[in-house]
């Protein structure tokens, strides 16, 4: 397995497994399946593996501490904050308040069954809290030793600089397939230019291109007719067909983004994609 080089004393394998299947969005969760695609990630030489304290209610952070205890040299673990649910598992709003993301660092350690986290990534920016202010409490927590490596998803170029300049980031998580490029005319030229590495998310579609796409789920929102439909949406509002080699727009009216705030108390169980690596040091979980 090639490797990449995310940061200084952080590198992981081009290719990384996003966990986020293994317990909810794609089917029934199925625990032994999810332990043999742990496994046969780790044989492979999987060396980078992605969470987030939203993907299952924590339940997801659990397993990936469970089936990687003991085994964590030479690994790293990524996970994320600020996409809130309610107790139903539906969508709650966006949470960059410091105390949210100091209240969530501490609740990914425990379910993690970590002292210290790899790769911490708010999951979105909330548009209601200064960005500098959400990165400045990452800062505090990596000055800590809660977290060695920082990074950002799905933001805009504006906030990636803003994040950079109040800590530098190791990466930005953003989708990135021949199906979804949004990223290619200005966000992987910034995160060049900065030095920030790309860990891209959904390199295959969400199962589109491969040679045996998954049947349309009409559930929302995880399933592939929602996730996969928008990408082609997207694609077909932009003008593009499969053999387009025009970089496509980048208009925030294209991009698929949960920006939508709602102030909400941190809960205490606090809930809550690789790509064609067209930077040096990219690489991505590859299971979405």
């Amino acid at each position: 397995m090639r490797t990449r080089r995310l940061a200084d004393g952080l590198e992981v394998s081009a290719i990384g497994l996003g966990c986020m299947g293994l317990s909810e969005w794609y089917g029934t969760p199925d625990r032994d399946e999810a332990e043999a695609t742990v496994e046969l990630a780790l044989a492979s030489g999987v060396t980078l593996f992605d969470t987030a304290d939203s993907y299952a209610m924590g339940r997801n952070e659990e397993a990936v501490g469970r089936m990687l205890r003991g085994r964590r040299d030479g690994l790293a673990i990524s996970t994320k904050f600020g996409i809130v649910r309610d107790e139903q598992g539906a969508l709650a709003g966006i949470d960059g308040r410091p105390e949210y993301v100091r209240g969530c660092c501490e609740a990914s350690l425990r379910r993690l069954g970590v002292e210290v986290i790899d790769v911490y990534i708010c999951h979105r920016v909330d548009p209601a809290v200064p960005v500098e202010e959400t990165v400045g409490a990452m800062a505090e927590l990596q000055a800590a030793g809660k977290v060695r490596h920082l990074g950002v998803s799905e933001a805009t170029p504006d906030e990636i600089r803003r994040a950079h300049a109040t800590a530098p980031l190791a990466v930005l998580q953003s989708e990135y397939s021949l199906a979804s490029r949004d990223v290619e005319a200005e966000v992987l030229p910034l995160c060049e230019s900065l030095g920030i590495a790309l860990m891209a998310f959904s390199p295959l579609g969400r199962g589109l291109l491969t040679a045996a796409p998954p049947n349309a789920d009409p559930r929302w929102p995880g399933s592939w007719s929602g996730a996969a439909r928008s990408s082609l949406s997207r694609a077909a509002r932009r003008g593009a067909t499969w053999r387009t080699t025009s970089a496509p727009s980048t208009s925030r009216s294209t991009r698929p983004r949960w920006r939508r705030s709602t102030r909400c108390s941190p809960p205490a169980r606090c809930p809550g994609r690789a790509a064609p690596a067209s930077h040096p040091r990219s690489t991505a979980p590859a299971s979405r």
